[in-house]
């Protein structure tokens, strides 16, 4: 048995946060209906490029899922919606505070309907506090949290990540874990939950070790003076002399000693008390000295935590990641496959090893008929 298997989640969520993290639950098994708008569906469907029909983004984070098309403004939306919530477990949103109340799909409403349902509210900075009702992005987020002010180019200026890091980890997999421990809970009291998710602030837990560093001493980081943010000669980023990057982190000692032989560093630079900037320099004077390809030669088989910066391309044609089978589940759209998001769920939970996103509003007809389906 796949451990949602019996669990059903009404998706009213659009683009990634609340999408993906309906999509770890449907590959555990749940059965996942998006409720879309007619006409033009999740804005997601639009993004390019395509696959089929609609983004090959939509196909990646909504594979597996059913959607029913229905004007959540009409006056019998909720009616029509009506036996789906009596039958649901979870609701997930991410409309700003407010937005679901006057549409008549808020809390206490679908509670009166189901006393037993996990509604989970993903937001900007959370249902309540001077920023709820503030709009905002992934980058606004990272940069009010103090974590892209943290992250600098050698101008100075903060950089843009390239990966959604509060709508994933801040708002996806935070919804995941509280659902679960609703579910938990629930099957120990019958009680349902309200779930107040806020990506502003679950991500303020990444920066733990800044938190620690403020708090208890007083020594708040700044960009580039700590040791996981360029401040150190043991997690570094150094150019090689073909124009490619080392990742070097050898933070501990036993790993420190095995760089700084490999690379033959001198010795006064090797020292706990050697001047950090000044080993920084030193350390990456060697690095320039030979290639990429010259330094993986170097340190294979030996223990020193480094790692040429591959491109995404690259990284995908791994041998592990073949050997793994990270890549081995696949999306069909119009006879066409692609690769599926490795999802963080064990094979041991999963189904089939294909799926195909929802035509927009396919199911409308079939859901709203035959609700238990």
């Amino acid at each position: 048995m796949r451990p949602l298997e019996d669990i059903r989640v009404l998706d009213f969520s659009t683009l990634l946060p609340g999408p993906f993290a309906s999509l770890i639950l449907a590959e555990a098994g749940a059965q996942v209906v998006k409720i879309e708008r007619p006409g033009r569906g999740d804005e997601m469907r639009g993004y390019s490029p395509k696959f089929g029909e609609d983004s090959v983004n939509f196909a990646l984070l909504n594979a597996g899922k059913r959607s029913i098309a229905i004007d959540l403004k009409a006056e019998d939306a909720v009616a029509q919606l009506r036996p789906l919530i009596e039958q649901a477990d979870i609701v997930i949103e991410q409309f700003r505070p407010g937005v679901m109340d006057r549409l008549g799909f808020g809390y206490e409403t679908l509670k009166a309907i189901n006393p037993g349902l996990i509604y989970c509210a993903i937001s900007g900075w959370g249902q309540s506090g001077p920023k709820a009702m503030v709009a905002a992005h992934d980058l606004n987020y990272l940069a009010e949290s103090g974590i892209l002010g943290l992250s600098a180019a050698n101008d100075g200026a903060p950089v843009i990540p390239p990966v959604l890091i509060a709508d994933l980890a801040g708002g996806a997999y935070p919804a995941v874990a509280n659902i679960l421990l609703a579910l938990r809970r629930r099957d120990k009291s019958g009680a349902g939950a309200f779930l107040d998710i806020s990506m502003g602030e679950n991500i303020l837990t990444l920066a733990y070790w800044g938190l620690g560093n403020g708090f208890a001493a007083g020594e708040w980081p700044g960009s580039g003076d700590a040791l996981v943010t360029g401040g150190s000669p043991r997690y570094q980023i150094y150019r090689t002399a073909d124009g490619r990057y080392l990742a070097a982190a050898p933070i501990e000692e036993k790993f420190w000693d095995n760089f700084c032989a490999a690379i033959g560093l001198d010795p006064k630079m090797r020292d706990a008390n050697a001047v950090e900037d000044e080993a920084i320099d030193a350390v990456a004077a060697v690095i320039a000295t030979r290639t990429a390809a010259e330094w993986t030669s170097i340190f294979a088989g030996k223990d020193v935590c480094c790692s040429i910066v591959a491109s995404l391309k690259d990284a995908v044609a791994d041998p592990h990641v073949a050997a793994r089978g990270l890549l081995s589940r696949t999306i069909m759209v119009d006879g066409r496959t692609i690769p599926a998001l490795p999802v963080p769920i064990s094979d041991e939970f999963r189904g089939a090893t294909e799926s195909s996103p929802p035509r927009l509003g396919a199911d409308t007809a079939a859901v709203l008929r035959n609700r238990k389906s």
